[in-house]
């Protein structure tokens, strides 16, 4: 009946779509409405200073599940074509993902929501259930999903058939021996925002004063539609607020109902929780609507790279503890396979490190390792490097670059990149940035001379060709007006 083994637990990984580390009342938001998600924390570890690898949707989603930094994997920006049928492709095609791992290991495996990788209808390796959602979004009524290869529209609320989908899944696997990994890729809180979601969650916030997100004049490098509207938000931002909390809170529900299955199948200490989301969001903060392509040149503030990030398996992993130390999404596949035995050695080439030990509270408690002080984040040609106390952003070929004094300067207001008091910082963080990435990127596949520009990626990058697989901004204009920002 699935696993009842803690020491060869069963995973579920939930995966929210354009999350802020702040949208969550465990994260310190008085005004959201998350009770499961804080729940969830309390019977584990909350990490509050977990990023993305890449601050949009697709490059963050290869890195998770395969490892690798998108100079190494290729998907350098969100998918915009190619996504289902005949003209489909895999951009992961040939790549080990950790779910790979899984399947090799004798997991059964189930994809209930987004995949968003290319090849949206086709289940990869080991994965005998795959309800997908065809493309990276859309509206959250009549959207086209794939079920086990047939595509049809989900009348109803997105959000609760990906539950209800997620809860038949478990359901059905409890009666197997084997164990089971399901991959549960919500949409939401990704807009659409006004008029998406049921009255029960918008109602929550009709009077909310959302002090949680402060809209300031409006960033220098923000694109905005043609009516006017930033192109990561809608033209309503009060709509807009009460529609990403409601959409938050609608997935929060979601999520206890998923949860609440695990329990009745008594299967909560034999399985092992991931919660997290693709990219951070920026709800007007720093004058932004968006993640990493809310602005052109791309941005790395920390509400764009940051994600929410709850992991849990009661009796293995202790209880009600906060954890910060700086770690990433490249950093989940080796802790897997130390947190579910796995027999795989990781590749050297990889860049991240396990973190299992922080898990299971065996680590040595002060994080002094490089690989947990030290993050890194790239968006094509703009790379980041990222301390406890330092930010180093980096844009190829000429810049603008930036520098935050993050010990004095947590908002990241005022930069320091041309302070000649800083200039021995800043050229120690652009020495071993550039060190890091020379070591793992693959130079076929650097983003740092790529064309990405935050509106989407068409095709592969084919190693030896002029670089053709990213959309262009629109001509005559400085920044790119995408019609998704995926």
């Amino acid at each position: 009946m699935a696993s009842r083994d803690p020491n060869r637990p069963n995973v579920l990984l939930i995966l929210s779509d354009d999350q802020g580390p702040w949208a969550m009342g465990c994260a310190g938001n008085d005004e959201i409405h998350t009770p499961h998600l804080d729940a969830l924390a309390a019977r584990g570890i909350r990490f509050s200073r977990f990023f993305c690898t890449s601050p949009v949707c697709s490059p963050a989603r290869a890195s998770l599940f395969t490892g690798e930094l998108p100079s190494q994997h290729g998907v350098h920006d969100w998918l915009s074509y190619h996504h289902a049928g005949r003209t489909g492709i895999d951009f992961l095609s040939g790549r080990t993902l950790f779910t790979d791992l899984l399947a090799d290991a004798g997991y059964r495996l189930g994809l209930s929501g987004k995949w968003h990788l290319g090849a949206n209808d086709r289940p990869r390796k080991g994965f005998v259930h795959w309800y997908a959602h065809e493309s990276g979004g859309g509206p959250y009524y009549g959207a086209p999903m794939y079920r086990d290869g047939t595509r049809a529209e989900e009348q109803g609320y997105l959000t609760d058939a990906l539950a209800a989908d997620a809860d038949q899944f478990l359901t059905s696997e409890s009666e197997r021996p084997e164990p089971f990994h399901l991959s549960l890729h919500f949409t939401a809180p990704h807009k659409p925002w006004r008029g998406q979601h049921p009255c029960k969650y918008t109602e929550l916030y009709e009077n909310c004063t959302f002090d949680s997100c402060p809209q300031g004049p409006a960033h220098p490098w923000q694109p905005l539609a043609e009516d006017g509207s930033p192109v990561g938000g809608e033209s309503d931002t009060r709509q807009a607020l009460i529609g990403y909390f409601a959409a938050t809170t609608a997935m929060d529900t979601a999520i206890g109902r998923v949860l609440d299955r695990l329990d009745a199948l008594d299967l909560t200490g034999s399985t092992l929780v991931i919660f997290t989301s693709d990219n951070g969001f920026n709800a007007g903060h720093h004058g932004i609507w968006g993640k990493g392509n809310g602005t052109f040149p791309q941005n790395m503030y920390d509400s764009s790279v940051l994600v929410p990030c709850l992991i849990s398996q009661p009796g293995r992993i202790p209880s009600g503890r906060h954890c910060d130390a700086l770690l990433s999404q490249y950093d989940v596949l080796p802790t897997l396979v130390d947190h579910l035995g796995l027999d795989h050695h990781p590749d050297p080439r990889l860049p991240g490190r396990s973190f299992a030990d922080i898990l299971t509270g065996t680590d040595d408690g002060d994080g002094a390792e490089r690989e947990r002080i030290v993050v890194y984040d790239e968006y094509g040609p703009v790379r980041m490097i990222r301390t406890r106390d330092w930010k180093y952003v980096h844009r190829y070929p000429h810049g603008p670059h930036e520098l935050y004094d993050l010990a004095h300067d947590p908002g990241e207001e005022h930069n320091l990149a041309d302070a000649p008091l800083h200039t021995a910082v800043r050229t120690e963080l652009a020495t071993r940035l550039d060190a890091w990435f020379a070591e793992y990127v693959d130079p076929a596949l650097d983003g740092a001379r790529l064309p990405v520009t935050g509106s989407g990626q068409r095709t592969p990058v084919t190693p030896g060709t002029l670089p053709t697989a990213f959309e262009p901004p629109p001509a005559g204009s400085a920044a790119p007006t995408p019609s998704g920002t995926s």
